[in-house]
């Protein structure tokens, strides 16, 4: 449960700020006050703090030059591994299968968009979730560092969602440095068909995502 909720209070912070953002704060406070001591609490505390102090527009302004016009700290984690390349249409038809066998289909985003991947734990299938994460940990490492060197504050809720993960393995480690020093793979094609979508339950009545 300590690990849904981590993710739950990470899913909502990856994304785009506006009043939704505002309004969940005191859940979001209340949620990270009961994780009890460790590095998620400490850095998704920092992060609270942060947006409690900024406003909103500058927030917003920082989201998009961060995530939107820097593709060093993309949010998709299999930009990372394939790039813009044909091979990775078919890492995000994983992502999709992921979500359907959980019980979700998709709208509105990207399923290997960090947050939408926090989103399916929090939405209860956290085995599935972190799977992904693991399979893509080099990704999340690598947009951690460069978070790190943008000196964003976003950096601290990627770190909160990498500390819900098991040690990085040498195989792992290696992965990360080999992404940070090469970037990810050049060949431009279309991902029209795997669909710029986030994922909604199937049952009727049940709130969908926040993207």
């Amino acid at each position: 449960m300590t690990d849904r909720a981590v993710h739950l209070t990470a899913s909502v912070l990856l994304s785009y700020p506006d009043e939704r953002l505002i309004e969940a704060l005191p859940l979001l406070n209340s949620t990270v006050a009961q994780l009890g001591p460790g590095e998620p609490a400490r850095r998704l505390a920092a992060f609270l703090d942060h947006v409690a102090a900024t406003p909103l527009p500058e927030l917003a302004e920082h989201y998009v030059a961060t995530f939107d016009l820097k593709r060093r700290c993309c949010p998709y984690l299999t930009y990372y591994t394939y790039g813009d390349t044909r091979r990775r249409g078919m890492a995000l038809l994983r992502f999709k299968h992921a979500y359907q066998a959980a019980g979700f289909e998709i709208a509105d985003e990207l399923p290997d968009h960090l947050g939408v991947v926090c989103e399916l734990s929090a939405r209860g299938a956290t085995e599935q979730a972190v799977r992904l994460l693991r399979e893509h940990r080099a990704g999340v490492e690598t947009l951690l560092r460069a978070l790190g060197e943008e000196h964003s504050p976003y950096a601290d809720v990627v770190a909160a969602v990498l500390a819900t993960l098991p040690p990085p393995t040498e195989r792992e480690r290696r992965a990360a440095l080999r992404m940070a020093e090469e970037g990810p793979p050049a060949e431009e094609v279309g991902l029209e068909p795997y669909g710029h979508e986030a994922f909604v339950p199937v049952q009727a009545g049940t709130p969908g995502g926040s993207r």
